[in-house]
């Protein structure tokens, strides 16, 4: 598939949204469906395909910015660059190569190419000619605010978790609760929830950056679509991690 036989205007039209103050959300349940995924596991893409054909969606939102979608569906490699560090920071674009080749990594290990899940959601939805949206913030942004943000104490807890990891592996591993972790499927939710409180207990600002932040971005445009199409059904896929978040502000607001 081509690239650009997906939709790209929804998700360039989506990030103008404005800042949201509403009152409560009720009854959108029949026409709202949030997919908490895995970016290796293949469960996730079986769920994903389950609900193309069961739920039936009329617009498919994607935990993805434009550049990160470009990239995905061209099969390239989505490498930062070293020029980037003057947009990113030095700290974001650490964090940035070694989540890549960590993601690489796990997904050899389970056969899963690192976002299978979601470039199968936007294949489907561009074959079934859905409207497509990226819903996620920029790259370049989550990564400058990492590197703003990002405190001495949290990497010298990351320098000693890593150590802790190549030293004390099965304690690591216990201590958050991955002992029966099986990567080919999506966390549980008691374990979804126990990983983020641990890293928003020890690393607050990584937790604000990447997972509340962005929560409340997604957010926002989930909203902008459930209004632009009072009428659809929407699919949301996002990281099983940014789920609960975006739900329980989701509960929050008026849609209609």
């Amino acid at each position: 598939m081509e690239f650009k036989n997906v939709k790209m205007g929804r998700g360039k039209f989506l990030t103008k949204s404005p800042i949201l103050n509403t009152p409560e959300f009720q009854g959108n349940s029949q026409r709202l469906k949030i997919i908490g995924t895995s970016h290796i596991a293949k469960q996730s893409v079986n769920e994903i395909k389950k609900a193309f054909d069961e739920f039936q969606p009329d617009v498919v939102g994607v935990e993805l910015d434009v550049q990160r979608a470009r990239s995905l569906m061209q099969d390239q490699k989505n490498k930062i660059s070293i020029t980037a560090i003057r947009q990113i920071g030095v700290k974001g674009y650490v964090f940035a190569k070694i989540g890549q080749i960590v993601q690489k990594k796990l997904g050899t290990a389970v056969g899963v190419s690192p976002g299978t899940e979601m470039k199968t959601a936007v294949i489907l939805a561009a074959k079934e000619k859905k409207e497509v949206a990226f819903i996620d913030q920029p790259i370049q942004i989550t990564l400058k605010k990492f590197s703003k943000t990002l405190t001495w104490k949290e990497k010298f807890r990351f320098v000693g978790d890593i150590f802790k990891g190549i030293f004390q592996p099965k304690k690591q591993i216990k201590q958050y609760g991955l002992d029966q972790f099986d990567l080919s499927k999506v966390p549980k939710d008691e374990l979804i929830k126990k990983m983020m409180l641990q890293m928003k207990v020890r690393y607050p600002n990584v937790y604000k950056t990447l997972v509340e932040d962005r929560n409340k971005y997604m957010f926002k445009h989930i909203v902008t679509i459930l209004r632009k199409f009072p009428e659809k059904k929407v699919l949301i896929i996002v990281g099983a991690g940014h789920k609960e978040g975006i739900e329980e502000m989701l509960n929050k607001v008026d849609i209609v």
